[in-house]
């Protein structure tokens, strides 16, 4: 696999910690130049750092995956600093609120879908032309197993997680002719900040626990395994796949 990676323009968003940050690590170990984007300034820069450091290609840019001028902006400052971009890691993510479907804030509503699923059409639409420009490239979204299936207290995330899926199904058939492959990764519980900030509530508590002693395998996922999914499918190694879902979940959605 590193071969495939070598020299190769990536974009990860949401790296600047967790599954994000592991994805980021690995692709730089394997010879990819890495364009790490989050909002948080000082964690990128420390991950930009890190990679650096370890004698990786890497640089930081702030954005905001929500808003159309930040993923704008980090796409041409992609293009201006590499050249070119050959892969996108749209990973990028907020967690639920734990509380049944009428007591979602609507402000919250908002933002969920704005980043979770409005953020990975934006991240396309302005990913896919400059794929497009260089002859093709590899697109790997980060939906969820909840992108498959529903658990209590958690309408929002899986309404955008179902939507990061059908995405990736529509592009992966609109440019499928066109030499760029388009997947989603559907993580498990997943030991990162987002599961250590946690639920609130014990009914949240109780459900997360429920869903901890669903999964086949008996334990929770590291960062760095659900991360080896994405590096596999932004590699040439995974050429003939697209419009596919790869489950990360230790067999959570077997049972």
């Amino acid at each position: 696999m590193p071969s495939t990676l070598k020299n190769k323009v990536i974009i990860v968003t949401g790296a600047a910690s967790g599954i994000g940050r592991s994805a980021a690590l690995r692709l730089a170990s394997h010879g990819a130049h890495i364009v790490l984007a989050d909002v948080d300034e000082a964690q990128g820069h420390r991950v930009c750092a890190d990679i650096q450091q370890a004698g990786g290609s890497a640089i930081f840019v702030a954005v905001n995956v929500a808003q159309e001028e930040n993923v704008r902006d980090m796409v041409r400052m992609t293009i201006d600093r590499f050249g070119r971009l050959d892969g996108a890691f749209n990973n990028a993510g907020i967690e639920q609120s734990n509380i049944p479907l009428h007591e979602i804030d609507t402000g919250h509503w908002h933002r969920l879908i704005g980043i979770n699923l409005t953020g990975v059409f934006l991240c396309m639409k302005y990913q896919i032309p400059a794929m497009l420009a260089g002859g093709g490239g590899s697109i790997v979204n980060t939906a969820s197993s909840l992108g498959q299936v529903a658990i209590p207290g958690s309408a929002e995330y899986i309404a955008a997680k179902h939507g990061v899926i059908g995405l990736t199904r529509a592009a992966a058939v609109d440019y499928a002719r066109m030499n760029i492959r388009v997947n989603a990764l559907l993580p498990g519980v997943t030991q990162t900040p987002m599961l250590d900030r946690g639920p609130v509530s014990l009914e949240a508590v109780e459900m997360v626990e429920h869903v901890k002693a669903a999964i086949p395998m008996g334990r929770v996922g590291s960062a760095d395994e659900v991360a080896q999914g994405a590096v596999w499918l932004l590699s040439d190694a995974s050429s003939y796949v697209t419009g596919s879902l790869l489950p990360v979940d230790g067999g959570y959605l077997t049972v």
